[in-house]
């Protein structure tokens, strides 16, 4: 249960790493002194989520400057759905779909995130004006980290325990996920500080699918788990990021507001960027959570 008691319960047993210390959060050369929003946008029909489903370049844009005008902080776009039986896509085919979406919305002072894992989408992209790298890979990691470098781009560091977020995986069920969470994180972040990457945020992966996280209830409460416990990842000096849960199942005809009530949470957890498919809501939420507590 989640209540005043519980939660101060878990402050107290990790206090130290709540007052940790960690690099801004850097989106291009803006820096951010409070939680960023980013938006989705999906390029494939095959996304769960169909309120975010762009069929065009010409919808792309669009959707994109609506988020933006809801308060976005940041659009991610991705060519490739990362659900369990999404159809792949090329390298050409994924750089035809975002090159031209970037080109606009960085024409208009969008900043745009771009989520791959593959090199050629990340240098087309980069080059198009994106400015972050959601990285969901892990083959072709010290190519991403050196582009990341040479556009001196903000790479968002995913949990990916196979070669890419669409292998198939399990995670730890029956154990405190942070401590796992925490070495998986420090090698990675070892490499990519050695190949010059300075602009780094954390993710550590709950809006991926994994194989034994398909009941949804089971899924839900792993997810909870990990995005309130966020900031004792902060103990490796970087920023958060965190997917908030639609949570389908608990929330039925109206789970469009999942994600707000998720958004609580997160902030609780002390995320720094919460990547949301319903930014108008979400971004109303983190408004009232950051009023000046003297109002209280």
């Amino acid at each position: 249960m989640i209540n005043l008691e519980n939660l101060s319960r878990l402050y107290a047993a990790h206090s130290d790493s709540f007052t940790s210390e960690i690099a801004p959060l850097m989106i291009g050369e803006k820096v951010f002194d409070r939680p960023a929003l980013m938006a989705t946008v999906n390029l494939s029909p095959d996304s769960t989520y169909r309120e975010s489903i762009a069929v065009s370049t010409e919808a792309a844009v669009r959707k994109s400057r609506v988020y933006w005008a809801q308060g976005a902080d940041v659009v991610d776009l991705g060519a490739e759905s990362s659900t369990a039986k999404a159809s792949r896509v090329g390298v050409k085919e994924q750089i035809s779909k975002l090159v031209p979406v970037i080109e606009e919305l960085s024409a208009d002072a969008i900043a745009v995130s771009v989520e791959t894992y593959e090199p050629e989408v990340v240098r087309a992209c980069l080059s198009a004006g994106a400015k972050v790298v959601n990285y969901t890979g892990t083959t072709h990691q010290a190519a991403v980290f050196d582009l990341a470098s040479e556009f001196s781009a903000t790479v968002i560091l995913c949990y990916v325990a196979g070669a890419d977020v669409r292998e198939i995986t399990d995670v730890d069920l029956d154990k405190d996920p942070i401590p796992g969470l925490l070495d998986y994180f420090s090698q990675r972040l070892d490499s990519a500080n050695k190949h010059g990457v300075t602009k780094i945020v954390i993710d550590p992966g709950m809006g991926f699918y994994y194989g034994n996280l398909v009941d949804p209830i089971t899924r839900v409460k792993h997810q909870t788990r990990v995005i309130l416990n966020s900031f004792r990842l902060k103990s490796l000096g970087y920023p958060i990021c965190q997917a908030l849960p639609h949570a389908f199942n608990l929330f039925e005809d109206e789970f469009r507001t999942a994600e707000s009530f998720f958004a609580v949470i997160a902030s609780l957890g002390g995320v720094n960027l919460v990547r949301t498919h319903e930014i108008a809501r979400v971004n109303s939420v983190l408004k009232t959570l950051q009023l000046d507590a003297t109002l209280f």
